[in-house]
């Protein structure tokens, strides 16, 4: 040192004040409880005085002697380890301190020497590369007992079982694979939500105790100008563990051509994964590896930054380049409910993300995000969109057997059910298309008196998309022949859409306002079906001549017969057709009762005298119980019924 050169004792006195120095510095470094910072100042200023006092010597000849017994000091405390490799830190904390100052030591003594002049000093020369090769075999030892702490203490976090004390909302899906094309459609989904925000949870991914050992190696490796060999190892071991938890997450490496080609099924459940390991990577273990390299690296400035970006790059660029992906490929409707997940879990977390990447060398990350958050806003509206134009779209070459609910109406119902756990995010991605949709929405729920639920722009969609799967059943109605099958279709299909909103979430975006509208709808076709079907057969019965007291035998004979042979016509069908709700289909049974039988049981009552086993086929009793029978969805015939009765 400079410094020490040029304060050489001139004076016989004043070695005596530079020996008294060295004296009470060696005592005051025998001290127990010094604090670490004030023993490596003591070591520091012991070294500079032994050199003060070895230049002197120097010059009378004596040469660098206690310069060199110091090394060979040290020297012996690090080069003892190199023939026992037992690790340091495992052998306890007294072994760890000790060859800690040893290395500091040798750092002071390297310093010391460099900033003597060397003068052609071979002795200099050779204590200076004497020490210059300690350090390095003790920077090595200390690499290899970094990498072996960091992967001894690694702490095994199972994702799983990860609590989240605000944050973790894990959905979960129970779906069939949906096909708006060949009608196979079934429920679309479920959805259970843990919590319904996203946030973060730190864990210790090296135990507490274990960061001042690895911040004592930092500290030293960086005083001595190895700082990158530190780094590469810490980055090393840290970025392995955290592509181990990916690996865990069982998150694949595929590329957008693997996810072309994917059924949806395999489809659907990798877009979960890349939800849940977005929610646990950034919120769980990202969190955790930023507060690790700010307690180990913090007093480092950028080169903190730098670690973090370097560790956590290979697995980010996986997550990233899978949501590029999915948000490039075509947007069937299937694939709302996944892409509506994906966004919202982006959206939650890119706040986070920008925090983690603050500095301009994760400016990238910030960005990219950024970008992939609008790709997937893009892509929810653009699968909603192909939804209701698939509903709208959805052909039928044959009419649905039976009458009942439609697959496509079970499909787009609960489908839609699942809507409004994402109210707010639809909300917001179709605010731009809000007046829009409004003004092709004839329900005065999108009026100047709307509320706020029926009226927002995600219940103006929903009632567009039911509104098309109206028109489509009404185009898929007219695929039956038989105009009372048609009001029967109808009339299923409009009950079976007010039940669902009734019974579900939908009904504050619905409104009461279209269940009546829509209610009135189904009854409606339950009494057209009940004009198309019994009006005729009640017409039967009527009364030819309604000024006599009865008919003649005849006469009463022929009605009989006549009504008998349509009402066996109406049985024979209609035990075939199909209406699930029980209650709908007892309500209709029931007013077809008050009508068929009040009518059948008025004519029999006029005709008392008529009425025998040789002239009506049915009484009143049977064609109660055969009413019965209608709209069980399977066929009967009354050909061998025991209610048959011999004309």
């Amino acid at each position: 040192m400079d410094e020490c050169q040029s304060a050489i004792p001139a004076h016989d006195g004043d070695l005596h004040v530079v020996a008294a120095a060295h004296h009470i510095v060696k005592a005051l470094g025998t001290t127990k409880n010094l604090s670490d910072d004030l023993r490596k100042i003591l070591i520091d200023l012991d070294a500079h005085l032994s050199l003060i006092t070895s230049n002197i010597d120097s010059k009378g000849g004596k040469g660098f002697v206690e310069v060199e017994e110091r090394l060979k000091r040290v020297e012996r405390k690090i080069v003892i380890w190199e023939s026992d490799r037992i690790m340091i830190w495992d052998s306890g904390p007294k072994e760890a301190s000790d060859y800690l100052e040893a290395v500091d030591e040798v750092q002071t003594l390297i310093d010391s020497l460099r900033g003597l002049s060397m003068n052609e000093n071979q002795k200099q020369k050779e204590l200076l590369h004497r020490a210059s090769s300690l350090l390095q075999m003790a920077m090595s030892r200390l690499e290899e007992e970094l990498i072996h702490m960091l992967v001894k203490h690694k702490q095994q976090s199972e994702p799983t079982y990860i609590p989240s004390p605000s944050s973790q909302r894990n959905v979960v899906y129970n779906e069939s694979v949906v096909s708006l094309d060949n009608e196979s459609a079934k429920e679309a989904s479920s959805k259970n939500s843990c919590s319904d925000e996203c946030g973060e949870y730190i864990v210790d991914l090296v135990p507490e105790h274990v960061i001042p050992d690895i911040k004592s190696i930092a500290k030293v490796m960086f005083a001595s100008d190895y700082g990158q060999e530190f780094c590469e190892a810490f980055i090393g071991v840290r970025k392995e563990a955290l592509e181990q938890h990916f690996d865990i997450l069982e998150n694949g490496k595929l590329s957008i051509e693997d996810l072309l080609k994917m059924e949806w099924c395999s489809l659907s459940t990798e877009m979960n994964k890349w939800t849940w390991s977005m929610k646990i990577i950034f919120g769980v273990y990202l969190m955790s590896e930023k507060r690790l390299c700010d307690q180990v690296l913090g007093e480092f400035g950028s080169v903190n930054s730098f670690c973090f970006l370097e560790i956590a790059k290979t697995t980010i660029l996986c997550l990233l380049n899978f949501g590029e992906a999915i948000a490039m490929g075509p947007q069937e409707p299937e694939k709302l409910l996944r892409l509506l997940d994906m966004y919202e879990t982006l959206a939650d977390l890119v706040i986070d993300i920008d925090a983690l990447f603050s500095e301009d060398g994760g400016s990238f990350v910030r960005l990219e995000f950024h970008k992939l958050l609008e790709g997937l806003a893009d892509s929810v509206k653009a699968a909603f969109n192909a939804f209701g134009v698939a509903v709208s779209s959805n052909g039928s070459l044959y009419p649905f057997p039976g009458g009942g609910v439609h697959p496509l109406s079970k499909y787009v119902m609960n489908y839609i059910s699942m809507f409004p756990e994402y109210c707010s995010t639809l909300n917001l991605l179709f605010e731009d298309q809000h007046s829009d949709v409004a003004s092709l929405v004839s329900e005065p729920q999108c009026g100047p008196t709307a509320s706020l639920s029926t009226s927002c722009p995600m219940a103006c969609h929903l009632r567009s998309i039911t509104s098309s799967l109206e028109s489509n059943l009404h185009k898929k109605s007219k695929l039956y022949k038989d105009e009372a099958l048609q009001h029967i279709f109808l009339m299923n299909n409009l009950h079976y859409m007010v039940q669902k909103v009734k019974g579900s979430e939908l009904r504050p975006f619905f409104g009461d306002e279209w269940i009546r509208k829509h209610n009135a709808k189904f009854q409606q076709h339950e009494m057209n079906y009940e004009r198309v079907t019994w009006s005729s057969v009640v017409l039967l019965l009527k009364d030819d001549n309604p000024g006599s007291s009865s008919l003649s035998k005849s006469a009463f004979k022929e009605k009989c017969k006549g009504f008998s042979i349509a009402f066996e016509e109406v049985y024979k069908n209609q035990t075939s057709w199909c209406i699930p709700d029980p209650q709908l289909r007892e309500d209709l049974r029931i007013s077809t009762s008050l009508k068929v039988v009040h009518a059948y049981r008025t004519f029999l009552g006029r005709n008392p005298a008529h009425v025998d086993d040789k002239c009506i086929k049915h009484t009143v009793e049977d064609v109660e119980k055969l009413l019965l029978d209608l709209f069980e969805g399977s066929p009967r015939s009354l050909r061998n019924s025991r209610r048959m009765m011999k004309t």
